[in-house]
């Protein structure tokens, strides 16, 4: 089985462009067998960290995140790519795309500037005409020091982790002989921006991912901000319906469409997992929190993905270096923490479940891992195999 592979590329991380993973035999229904990587099926400069795929046509999309812009790429042969038109604005460090079920647009999300873009698509796929949805305002207010809510293990408060100084701390407790062992959280540079943010304990929107509901209905997630943003899509628009407000500092950051009618909602700074419906009258509610409880205070969570019998969900957690394992429980309206595995690579920024296998993108140990998942009890076992991958950010399956 293949995988197109997201990445970083040398501004940010390693990688050419997109790339493509061998997971087991080319004709294999699974992937659990031996890893490799195929080569770069397009060069992307701009660094494509999600891609995302027509429903119907032979089209990917991905969020150039380091330009701001989302490119449509065309399958030309079995292992190369090429770009369809001129990419299009997005806004600042645009980080997820996800496509209407029906392929008429897309919807691009901004980390840098918390942006909400629908971009059209038309016929063949091509991709034109964004149209920035409302912006997202502060449910706290704006005061660093107002009160904190909190449902899980700890408090997370207004102050983003700062895995970088922590890592330096640590790096500099531990002495020459042991440094090494501290797992490099400063590898990435910090911007001005986000250190003048952290000085004043400054909120801003960070929009970061969509997901596709039922009925006409588009779910964001705004990391920054602790909001789940529920929006109705229309002719050439998205119009704002209701937003969940999280505990503070608590990062929503990927969601999960649940076939029982739940949104299950990971947040990235307080490592949980919230579970939202609506109730009678259509009205969005918190219905219920699991923490992942044996995660450092300086771990950010990261992917969050399905079974493939909808029964357990799979939430990445970076820094610690591992993956939560929930069960589904009741109607879907509860979750129970399994266990918190080791995911056997650093820094787990996305994950996908091809039946009995956990395939895991370590991006700051430059690999793909694979690992084993229990038939009984759906938990992973210790890696089976691995292959070296520049800075992965995203797997995606290739129809």
């Amino acid at each position: 089985m293949r995988f197109w592979v997201g990445a970083y590329a040398p501004d940010d991380g390693a990688a050419e462009g997109i790339g493509i993973l061998q997971a087991g035999e080319a004709d294999a229904p699974g992937a659990g067998g031996p890893l490799g990587m195929v080569g770069t099926a397009v060069a992307a400069p701009g660094s494509p960290s999600w891609i995302a795929a027509h429903p119907a046509h032979d089209l990917l999309y991905a969020a150039l995140e380091s330009d701001g812009t989302v490119q449509a790429y065309r399958r030309t042969g079995d292992t190369r790519l090429a770009p369809v038109g001129a990419p299009v604005t997005a806004g600042a460090a645009v980080c997820h795309v996800a496509v209407a079920p029906d392929a008429s647009f897309l919807v691009a999300s901004c980390w840098g500037d918390g942006r909400v873009v629908r971009i059209d698509l038309d016929a063949a796929g091509r991709p034109s005409n964004p149209v920035a949805a409302a912006d997202a305002a502060d449910p706290y207010g704006s005061s660093p020091d107002e009160g904190t809510v909190s449902t899980g293990a700890r408090v997370s408060g207004a102050v983003v982790p700062d895995l970088a100084a922590a890592a330096r701390a640590l790096r500099e407790a531990a002495g020459d002989e042991f440094s090494h062992l501290v797992p490099a959280y400063d590898d990435g540079p910090e911007t001005d921006a986000e250190s003048e943010e952290a000085k004043a304990g400054t909120r801003v929107s960070r929009a970061h991912h969509a997901v596709f509901l039922p009925r006409g209905l588009v779910a964001t997630t705004d990391m920054g901000l602790d909001l789940v943003r529920i929006w109705r899509h229309g002719a050439g628009d998205l119009r704002l319906v209701q937003e969940v407000v999280l505990p503070k500092g608590s990062g929503p950051r990927h969601g999960v469409w649940h076939p029982s009618g739940h949104l299950y909602v990971v947040t990235e700074l307080s490592c949980e997992v919230f579970v939202l419906a609506p109730d009678r009258e259509g009205r969005w509610h918190v219905r219920s929190g699991e923490p992942l409880l044996g995660t450092l205070d300086t771990d950010t969570a990261a992917e969050l993905c399905l079974s493939r019998d909808a029964s357990t969900l799979y939430a990445g957690v970076r820094g610690s270096d591992t993956v939560g394992v929930l069960s589904v429980r009741g109607a879907g309206e509860g979750l129970q923490l399994l266990a918190l595995a080791e995911t056997g690579t650093h820094w787990p920024r996305h994950h996908v479940v091809l039946d009995d296998t956990l395939l895991v993108a370590g991006q700051l140990a430059h690999e793909v891992v694979s690992l084993p998942l229990d038939a009984r009890t759906g938990v992973p076992g210790r890696v089976r195999h691995r292959t070296p991958s520049p800075s992965p950010t995203r797997l995606l399956p290739i129809r």
